[in-house]
């Protein structure tokens, strides 16, 4: 045996090794930071919602003006459009972080907030620095993720922000039962602050700097993700986005209302169901990650989430289907749903950040939530005038479900697939650099030639 060949494999070996074994600590803090946000993320951004019967008595609104104090916080998403395009310009690390330090102090100005209008002005501010943040961390998971990763990244991020949102149910109830206020939710949002050192040290941002150096990320615009390279991928998610706002608002909206006071489950009943689903539809995030990989984006958002709104439109059509436990049918057909509906997030999750190059990632998302808010607040408006000729709320929101069938089948039919594909080939950054008028920064070795 040759231990001169051995020997000097050896040392190549064990770099090999280390680079391995620091690639995968790296990837490792990567998402551990992404799920730390999105924790924080969903959790603040799901108290005024938990909170609204509480919010209601203190500030003396009737559910009318409730709901146009809730229609109003929805103008966030301009601010998170904004966020989201200088996050293109200056980095998604720099967002984030900003976002960890003044969501914190925003919170302790709404959990003492005196008035609606004070409290509606923190609850806006927060919104759009979250949203700025989240879809940062979304498009950061994409850059510096290996290709194989992506998914499973992105199936991270999306089960912490799922956790987060369903933090609050459990604190609400101990608040109320030692006699606290429901303005202590904002408590942890307040102690949010302690994680800007930690999460700044897990997060690198190296691609979207690479990017930066070659010039492209300072000429792009705001409305370059209507580019003719990208005017197809663009036009479809806006849709997509479109339709399945106004299916989701209506479904998920009027949930708890229609559990309640139409079909006549009990309000710990009602709880139980919404919980339920929540914890459960968990299980589609893992899976959502397993289908985009081994059978593609495309398929999975198309497949999965037309399943994913049948389900809707069984629980509010057939609630009431001759079985022997029907609190068990609706349970089941609303885990459908949400399952459904966590497997469809992820594949949109990541096909969204592929297919744009780094100037333009986050922009695109911020794209799509302007979209939301503004046919989310629309949704609201068409429940209410087709409430008297449809013949009730539920029938309204049968129909209305029924358009996230057409928004899954634009997602298949119109968004290429990027599975496997590098990001730099998904989002077409070769043919995003010769745009004319766009990329003219030069380094300065071009400038000598």
């Amino acid at each position: 045996m040759d231990t001169t060949a051995v020997q000097s494999r050896t040392p190549q070996a064990s770099a090999v090794s280390s680079r391995t074994g620091d690639s995968l600590r790296e990837i490792a803090a990567i998402i551990a930071a992404i799920v730390i946000l999105q924790i924080y993320q969903g959790y603040t951004l799901s108290i005024a919602g938990i909170a609204s019967p509480w919010i209601s008595k203190s500030f003396a609104l009737d559910q009318s003006a409730l709901a146009k104090l809730f229609a109003w916080m929805s103008v966030s998403a301009f601010g998170s459009l904004a966020l989201s395009r200088w996050a293109d310009r200056v980095g998604r690390r720099r967002i984030i972080l900003l976002s960890l330090v003044l969501a914190p102090l925003l919170s302790l100005g709404s959990a003492v907030a005196q008035g609606a209008v004070s409290f509606a002005v923190y609850q806006i501010l927060i919104s759009a620095l979250l949203g700025g943040s989240v879809t940062s961390g979304i498009a950061l998971l994409a850059e510096e993720l290996p290709v194989n990763q992506r998914a499973r990244g992105q199936a991270a991020a999306a089960t912490a922000s799922a956790i987060g949102g369903v933090l609050g149910y459990f604190v609400i109830p101990v608040l109320l039962r030692v006699g606290y206020s429901w303005r202590w939710l904002f408590a942890p949002s307040v102690a949010g602050i302690a994680l800007v050192f930690p999460v700044a040290r897990m997060l690198p941002e190296t691609q979207w700097a690479e990017q930066r150096s070659k010039g492209t990320i300072t000429k792009s615009r705001i409305y370059d993700v209507f580019n003719p390279i990208y005017r197809r991928r663009a036009l479809a998610l806006i849709s997509n986005a479109a339709l399945a706002t106004v299916a989701g608002t209506a479904v998920n909206g009027w949930l708890y209302y229609e559990a309640v006071s139409i079909i006549g489950l009990s309000p710990e009943k009602a709880s139980t169901l919404v919980v339920t689903g929540m914890l459960v539809g968990m299980v589609g995030f893992p899976i959502g990650a397993w289908t985009s990989e081994r059978f593609g984006r495309v398929p999975t958002v198309t497949y999965f989430g037309g399943a994913a709104w049948l389900g809707a439109i069984a629980f509010y059509w057939w609630p009431n289907v001759s079985f022997v436990w029907p609190m068990v049918w609706l349970t089941s057909i609303y885990c459908w749903f949400k399952v459904g509906s966590g497997i469809m997030t992820v594949g949109a999750n990541a096909s969204a950040t592929e297919l744009f190059p780094a100037a333009l990632r986050s922009t695109m998302m911020g794209w799509q939530m302007i979209v939301g808010a503004v046919f989310s607040m629309l949704a609201q408006a068409m429940i209410a005038a087709l409430i008297r000729p449809l013949g009730g709320l539920t029938n309204v929101i049968g129909y209305l479900a029924l358009l996230g069938l057409p928004s899954a089948l634009i997602f298949g039919l119109f968004i290429d697939e990027t599975r496997g594909l590098p990001l730099s080939v998904a989002a077409k950054e070769d043919e995003w650099e010769k745009v004319p008028h766009r990329t003219t920064l030069a380094t300065p070795v071009q400038k000598n030639r």
